[in-house]
């Protein structure tokens, strides 16, 4: 089968490897559709994110669906031709965090594409029965690839306690800013305002979930949202950006009481908050690991066409393009917001 692998800076090949064999509780996947995820252009572009570090080739790519070719042995409720997406965390199930229902935080989580765990940018992959989800014929490949970035919205805004009628600030109007903006939405959220550099973005994220959307390159962005609030300040604040600056925006333009949510992840693996903001303000502050148990609801949402992920899909490349897919993304060119590798356009061979 055919596979892209990583093995360095900036050097993507095409190889060929040996087909993966389902053993016992597992699928054999047939890849249909792949997102190029911002953690994917971190180790493309600097090797590492944090202590998670390239030291072998290998294949990168989270975010997919897939149709089932082949069931292995005690697989029940998936039958090949199946189109599904796919939880790409495994966890250990037997962890403490595990046990008390945040396996998104279990210390011995396989999550493919994190090194030295190899992913999905290939034709195949085996994964285990429990993390495949079947889609509704209204969810397409390239949606249900698209479930796995909704997830993460969804488990930020969860993690928000957000409630109807309440104001949310959103730093970064990236794939996750504007999901986490329309999951936002979605929950009855009263006003989104969001802040984007790019002009493309900016426009987009007017259409897609927000109200207002602010450039900091051009605008105060504190106080202009402190305007927008009447000066209370926002409810939640989302960070979505993992600029050096908006972790201390979103303290900053969160109200009295309120709460932060992290969900970006900085190049420099450093985040910075003014001591006296979040503790004046007796801020709660979250951050986003993945997500978790998120996939019916992700599944529901769209299908219902309650949040739209489709649109935020703007180029698409074939499996040996890759790597002009992955140079787009890192120069943010021609207005991408999620480059999608079409492995397989159809469900034949």
């Amino acid at each position: 089968m055919r596979v892209s692998r990583l093995h360095g800076i900036r050097d993507l090949r095409l190889e060929e490897l040996p087909r993966p064999v389902p053993g016992p509780g597992q699928v054999l996947l047939r890849i249909a559709s792949v997102g190029v995820c911002g953690s994917d252009v971190h180790y493309y572009l600097h090797g590492r994110i944090g202590s998670q570090v390239v030291t072998a080739p290998i294949i990168m790519g989270h975010e997919f669906s897939a149709w089932v070719a082949e069931v292995g042995p005690g697989v029940e409720g998936l039958a090949p031709g199946q189109l599904v997406a796919v939880e790409p965390g495994i966890p250990c199930g037997r962890c403490e965090p595990c046990q008390r229902g945040h396996p998104n935080l279990c210390p011995h989580v396989r999550f493919c594409g994190t090194p030295p765990v190899d992913g999905v940018f290939a034709e195949y992959t085996v994964m285990p029965a429990p993390n495949c989800f079947p889609l509704p014929d209204e969810i397409d490949p390239v949606a249900g690839a698209l479930l796995e970035p909704l997830g993460i919205a969804l488990h930020a805004v969860d993690l928000a306690h957000l409630k109807p009628g309440q104001t949310v600030a959103v730093l970064g109007a990236g794939p996750i800013g504007l999901l986490i903006a329309a999951v936002a939405r979605a929950a009855g959220a009263g006003q989104v305002y969001m802040t984007e550099p790019l002009p493309s973005r900016r426009q987009f994220a007017l259409t897609y979930a927000a109200d207002a959307v602010l450039d900091p390159t051009g605008q105060e962005v504190v106080a202009e949202m402190r305007r927008l609030t009447a000066g209370r300040g926002v409810d939640v604040a989302f960070e979505a950006a993992g600029a050096p600056e908006t972790p201390q925006q979103a303290a900053a333009v969160a109200r009295i009481g309120g709460a932060v949510i992290v969900a970006g992840i900085p190049a420099d693996d450093t985040m910075t908050f003014n001591a006296s903001t979040v503790r004046h303000k007796g801020l709660t502050i979250k951050l986003v690991r993945r997500m978790k148990h998120t996939y019916p609801r992700a599944i529901r949402l769209v299908q219902t066409g309650r949040v739209d992920v489709r649109s935020l899909a703007t180029h698409f490349f074939p499996l040996e393009r890759i790597a002009e897919a992955f140079e787009l993304v890192a120069a943010y060119g021609d207005g991408a917001l999620r480059a999608m590798i079409q492995v397989a356009e159809t469900n034949d061979g």
